[in-house]
């Protein structure tokens, strides 16, 4: 979500709310993050970083999708080191690649994070799947879980869209069409999802096993799965990053389809102006690509280049950032 859908009230609330949500996660976290799961963490969260850096062509509408990631976290590392993860992925799209607004990060990362992980997950694959010892149940549950927990992530921007009245969408015809198109989207993710889970289950089943029960790694040998990952990440972001769509995503395409702007103006001045200016400076890689001057941004073509940059450095940087939280938390787990 950009800002100039998001009213400073909303924006603030799903703010704390969001915040609340990681210190509890933090906390629960704490109490038993084992060492071999930070590496884990790591990798998976420059994962998803990549793979959210490929938007697909949705057929026949105009619009494209990509991967959210929140259900492959929580199927992996559980749900609370999934939304620590999670929303360090989002963070760092905000801040350094200008991808989503700071306003709304908060509702972003509750969207995003909140359904798949604390929903979707426990209420429809865990239901599913029960003992996470079948594979083809694991298969089903992680693809229809991506599917509702997407579903409940664009309800989730219609409200606070509309809660927000920065805009004059109405709320039925913004709804008709963001729910639609996050369905096709979230078939996509749902099968992306389980093609994951499969490469995971062939390699190291206990991984997903262990995850669902709530379990120690223990001693188990997962660097292979690492590895794997690792390579597929900075891949995806250094290379197959190139081929992405370039049609709209599914709110751009949304929005542009009812008000005929797919990007919207933010109210000029307050929040908004320092907000923009702040991630205007801090934003050194913007929409994945170099910095352009301002009297050449309509000439300058974006290059594969500053594409593969963006990929690889965001992919490192959230394996750092997630390192460090998953470190910090395991430091505070064996003080208290």
């Amino acid at each position: 979500m950009a800002d100039a859908l998001i009213s400073p009230a909303v924006g603030g609330t799903m703010w704390l709310g969001v915040a609340g949500l990681a210190a509890y996660s933090a906390q629960k976290v704490t109490k038993n993050l084992e060492e071999e799961k930070i590496p884990l963490m790591g990798v998976l969260g420059a994962f998803v970083f990549a793979a959210q850096m490929i938007n697909f062509t949705i057929p026949g509408t105009g619009s494209s999708g990509h991967l959210g990631g929140a259900m492959l976290l929580a199927i992996l590392l559980g749900p609370y080191a999934a939304f620590l993860t999670i929303a360090s992925v989002l963070t760092i799209q905000a801040l350094f690649f200008a991808d989503g607004g700071l306003l709304a990060l908060g509702c972003n990362i509750f969207n995003l994070g909140f359904f798949p992980c604390f929903i979707a997950y426990p209420l429809i694959y865990k239901q599913i799947v029960r003992d996470a010892t079948n594979q083809k149940r694991i298969y089903i549950g992680a693809t229809i879980a991506a599917i509702i927990g997407l579903q409940l992530g664009a309800f989730g921007v219609v409200l606070e869209t509309i809660t927000s009245g920065v805009s004059d969408m109405p709320f039925v015809a913004f709804l008709l069409l963001m729910q639609p198109i996050h369905l096709a989207i979230g078939i996509v993710e749902g099968l992306v999802t389980a093609a994951v889970i499969s490469f995971v289950w062939r390699e190291r089943p206990e991984i997903i096993q262990r995850a669902g029960k709530s379990e120690p790694l223990g001693n188990l040998r997962i660097k292979p799965v690492l590895l794997g990952l690792l390579v597929a990440a900075l891949l995806t972001g250094g290379t197959l990053s190139w081929f992405a769509s370039e049609s709209p995503d599914g709110l751009e395409w949304s929005v542009g389809k009812v008000t005929g702007a797919e990007e919207l103006q933010e109210p000029e001045g307050g929040m908004y102006a320092l907000l923009g200016d702040l991630q205007k400076q801090i934003a050194f890689l913007p929409d994945y690509n170099f910095k352009k001057a301002e009297n050449v941004v309509a000439t300058m073509p974006d290059s594969k280049a500053g594409t593969s940059v963006a990929g690889i450095v965001g992919t490192l940087m959230t394996l750092l950032l997630v390192g460090i939280i998953g470190k910090s938390l395991q430091l505070v787990g064996k003080n208290n």
